[in-house]
């Protein structure tokens, strides 16, 4: 980041926090956006392309972030050629794309485009004089400026805020600096609670939050009037940087517990699979969180690849970038994932991409014959934790009949137990999609086992309550799951029998566990130990 000084104007470029892009592919035309193999561009710019048929990557084209890297190139290197460049690409985007013009993108000028866009106008202004330049910046500012299209609580309008902020210190608009740095912090106050959570949904959405925070805090640091002592700034207001800080302290937490014990984000919600967050330090000091917000994580230890880990959502009903997973759980033990989701694939509108955030696509108990209702909460009516055992039991209607999940998960051995009951003379089918990495070795019984590549296995063994006779009719299917963006894998879903009431145990690391069924009770016992898992009456 650098600045320049003219009274109220300064050049807050954020140069260093754009996309680290190879420069000289750049000068050859070819560009790679959203992850997608490189296409070239060519000398001049087709701003309606769409090679991919992807939405992000029309996104990423318009933001012009990638033309911003080259400008960051040249404040490395200080060779014209990168500048030269950038600015030849700025100056064709503002030609190209008058506001308006049916012939224009519709992604030019989209508010999210716009928001990443500015910051990156703002640097190229920095090196030049150009009145399209300013020009162009100054529609910009009146756009982010505009309450119409603020996204109040969202990731976007924290982008609005940034683009906002910077593009008014390089205007000298003291007004719209202070409105920037207001919105930011209601923003983030509205969007994470106390305790860390993002309303949006996700965790890898926290992530984004957490890094954007930062730079944001680095451009209000490096604003006009932020170097005057505190009872002296005319800025917005001296604590409204110290509580943009508190919100995103309190991600990290959360953003923590949402790892799985392997570094991998959990893809709860619009999040991949294959997402690696920051390691933050020092580890929380409790194992297992309860959010108000709908999530429960738990593990065995922090630092420890082999810990156990899970998750169950509840909560407030779907939104933004969440899916309907309510009553859903995953599970980590032995050093392996054991049950996984499908995950976040893209933001394309297709039949698969639509099916992952369905109940389907989740752990979850689906009522036979009935008609799911989108965006219904779900209770946590109790939580019983200690080192060893954790019970959950929560509730919801959203089959338009009671469904009642209670969870049980021991440590020392490691099971996983499951009870699902559903009232008013209905029935439900449970679904547990197991990591790509695992196949089926034997069923029956009421037992499914399940083993990798390196021959390590895992038990699924499921009884009929509230008699604990074995459910003999599980059916096995093959599904998918995405491991990463844009990429499907082969899963092996195990679905239960229609019934009333149902237990599903999940033991990792034994092929034959021995399950003591009797007296209203269930407990597994495996090398490892007993686990008393159930009580029932």
């Amino acid at each position: 980041m650098f600045f320049r000084r003219a009274r109220e104007r300064r050049a807050v470029c954020l140069s260093a926090r754009l996309p680290a892009m190879d420069a000289d592919e750049l000068l050859s035309g070819r560009v790679r956006l959203a992850g997608l193999p490189p296409v070239n561009l060519g000398e001049r710019v087709d701003w309606r392309a769409d090679p991919h048929g992807n939405r992000s990557w029309m996104l990423n084209l318009h933001t012009l972030r990638w033309a911003g890297s080259l400008a960051a190139a040249y404040e490395r290197t200080g060779e014209a050629r990168y500048l030269d460049r950038a600015l030849a690409v700025a100056h064709d985007w503002i030609a190209a794309n008058p506001e308006g013009d049916r012939e224009t993108s519709p992604w030019a000028w989209a508010e999210h485009p716009i928001a990443l866009r500015a910051p990156v106008l703002v640097c190229l202004a920095a090196h030049t004089r150009s009145a399209p330049l300013e020009d162009s910046l100054a529609r910009h500012a009146q756009l982010l400026a505009d309450p119409a299209s603020y996204r109040a609580g969202h990731n976007h309008g924290l982008d609005q805020d940034i683009g906002l902020l910077v593009t008014a210190c390089h205007l000298g608009r003291p007004r719209l600096r202070d409105l920037a740095i207001r919105r930011m912090t209601a923003s983030a106050e509205l969007a994470i609670d106390d305790q860390g959570v993002l309303h949006e949904q996700a965790p890898r959405y926290a992530v984004y939050v957490h890094a954007r925070l930062g730079i944001a805090l680095e451009a209000i640091a490096a604003a006009p009037g932020a170097d005057v002592p505190p009872r002296r700034r005319k800025i917005a207001g001296p604590d409204l940087p110290s509580r943009l800080s508190r919100r995103r302290a309190a991600l990290e937490e959360h953003i923590q517990h949402a790892t799985r014990p392997d570094g991998y984000l959990l893809p709860i919600g619009d999040g991949p699979a294959d997402a690696r967050p920051p390691a933050f330090s020092p580890a929380p000091a409790e194992t297992v969180r309860v959010y108000d917000g709908g999530y429960v994580f738990g593990r065995t230890a922090w630092n420890d690849p082999g810990s156990a880990h899970y998750s169950i959502r509840f909560g407030p009903g779907r939104k933004l970038h969440g899916h309907e997973d309510h009553l859903g759980v995953t599970y980590y033990a032995h050093g392996r994932p054991i049950l996984v989701e499908a995950g976040f694939h893209s933001y394309e509108k297709t039949p698969y991409t639509t099916w992952t955030r369905l109940p389907e696509a989740h752990n979850v108990p689906v009522v036979e014959g009935a008609r799911f209702r989108p965006g219904t909460a779900t209770r946590l009516r109790t939580a019983r934790i200690t080192p060893r055992r954790q019970s959950f039991t929560l509730d919801d209607t959203a089959y338009g009949v009671s469904r009642v999940r209670e969870v049980v998960v021991h440590h020392g051995p490691d099971v996983l137990a499951v009870q699902d009951r559903v009232e008013g003379g209905a029935t439900a089918r449970s679904l547990w999609h197991f990591a790509p990495s695992l196949r089926v070795l034997t069923r029956g019984k009421g037992l499914v086992v399940l083993e990798d590549e390196d021959g390590w296995q895992v038990t699924l063994a499921q009884f009929t309550l509230p008699g604990g006779a074995p459910a003999h009719d599980s059916e096995v299917r093959r599904g998918l799951v995405s491991p990463g963006a844009r990429r499907t894998a082969e899963v092996e879903i195990v679905v239960s029998p229609a019934a009333a009431a149902l237990l599903t145990l999940i033991v990792p690391g034994c092929a034959a566990p021995e399950i003591a069924v009797a007296d209203g009770g269930v407990s597994v016992t495996t090398p490892e130990g007993t686990a008393p898992c159930w009580g029932w009456t």
